[in-house]
């Protein structure tokens, strides 16, 4: 049995939370289904602790450089490093 101020806790915390409406499709809520039983954690918990981890790691994901997209194409020619200096290649 809980506590008295256990559950009051639980109820300030659960009073301080916002709801929000969210439609996902069937087969996402099956799986989300599973996933809770599996966890014994609410959906709610489940959606909360995932839409946690992704605003976490998009804040310390360092921002993506010009560069990112042509890094394989680095040392990919062959002749001189900077083509630019000789009007030769140009």
């Amino acid at each position: 049995m809980f506590h008295i101020h256990t559950l009051r806790r639980f109820a300030q915390i659960i009073s301080l939370m916002k709801t929000i409406s969210v439609k996902i499709p069937e087969a996402l809520d099956l799986k989300l289904s599973a996933a809770a039983a599996r966890r014994r954690e609410s959906k709610s918990a489940l959606i909360r602790a995932a839409l946690d981890k992704i605003v976490e790691s998009s804040e310390t994901a360092a921002p993506n450089s010009c560069l990112d997209p042509a890094k394989d194409l680095i040392d990919s020619v062959e002749g001189p490093p900077d083509l630019s200096q000789n009007k030769k290649y140009m």
